[in-house]
C-alpha cells in the first residue's frame, strides 16, 4: 500500500479482537481498538478512519446504532459488519443502517482481508475519479472528500451540505424544488425537515456567498454560477 490506511476494529471478544487486529497489522494496515459502543463513538469522532470493522451484538452500544447515528452526523467511512446473526431481518438492518458490506462469523482470516482490501480499492477509485469543481476565482469544492478549498484554507463540510453543494453545482440556473432536494438528499427512512433545509441553505450562503443561492418564493432555491 502507498499509505498505511486507518481501521476502526469494534469487537467485544478479546480473543477474536486481538485476533483480527495482529492479522491485519501484519498486512500494514493501522488498527485502533474499541471494545464497546461507546470506546467506538469516542474514537470515530477524535480521528479519521478509512475503514469501519464493527462486530453488531457490542457493550453500551451496539455496531448497528453506532454507524446510523455515525452515517447521521455525516460520517461516510465505508464499513463491513462482523457479526454471527444470519437472519435476512438483520442482515436488511444492517445495510440500511449504512454498512458496505456483511460478514458473517466465523470468517477466515483471509476473506476478511480480501474484503478490506476490494473495498478500500473500491473507495479509492470513486474519490480520484471526481475532480474538484470550481465555483469562483480561487474557491473550488473536493466533493471526494467533502472540503470546500478557499484562500481562507479549507472547511469541512456535512454529508447533506456536501451533497447539497453538489447538488447545486451540477445544475446551475435550475430550479430545484423543496421536493426533489429532499428525494436525492434524504434516505428513504429519513423525516425532511424544511427547518434543516434552511439551515444547510444559510451556512452554504455563508460559505461561497448569499448571492449565489437565491430563494425563489413558493418554488425552491437556484444556483447562480459565475460567468
Amino acid at each position: 500500500m502507498e499509505s498505511q490506511a486507518r481501521i476502526l476494529l469494534l469487537e467485544d471478544d478479546a480473543g477474536l479482537h486481538e485476533t483480527v487486529r495482529e492479522y491485519l497489522e501484519e498486512h500494514g494496515y493501522e488498527v485502533h481498538s474499541a471494545y464497546d459502543g461507546h470506546e467506538a463513538q469516542d474514537l470515530l469522532y477524535e480521528k479519521r478512519f478509512d475503514l469501519l470493522l464493527l462486530d453488531v451484538n457490542t457493550p453500551e452500544i451496539d455496531g448497528f446504532r453506532l454507524l446510523q447515528e455515525a452515517r447521521a452526523q455525516g460520517i461516510e467511512t465505508p464499513a463491513i459488519y462482523l457479526t454471527a446473526r444470519e437472519s435476512v431481518e438483520d442482515l436488511e438492518r444492517g445495510f440500511r443502517s449504512g454498512a458496505d458490506d456483511y460478514l458473517r462469523k466465523p470468517f477466515s482470516l483471509k476473506e476478511l482481508l480480501l474484503r478490506v482490501e476490494t473495498l478500500l480499492k473500491r473507495t479509492h477509485r470513486s474519490s480520484r475519479s471526481v475532480e474538484k469543481i470550481p465555483i469562483y476565482e480561487g474557491v473550488e469544492y473536493d466533493p471526494a472528500n467533502r472540503i470546500l478549498h478557499s484562500p481562507d484554507g479549507e472547511q469541512i463540510l456535512g454529508s447533506k451540505e456536501g451533497s447539497l453543494l453538489l447538488l447545486f453545482l451540477r445544475n446551475p440556473g435550475q430550479v430545484l424544488s423543496h421536493e426533489r432536494i429532499f428525494s436525492e438528499l434524504w434516505g428513504y427512512d429519513e423525516e425532511p425537515s424544511d427547518n434543516s433545509l434552511r439551515t444547510y441553505i444559510k451556512n452554504l450562503r455563508r460559505l461561497i456567498g448569499k448571492e449565489r443561492i437565491v430563494s425563489i418564493k413558493r418554488q425552491g432555491y437556484r444556483y447562480l454560477a459565475s460567468e
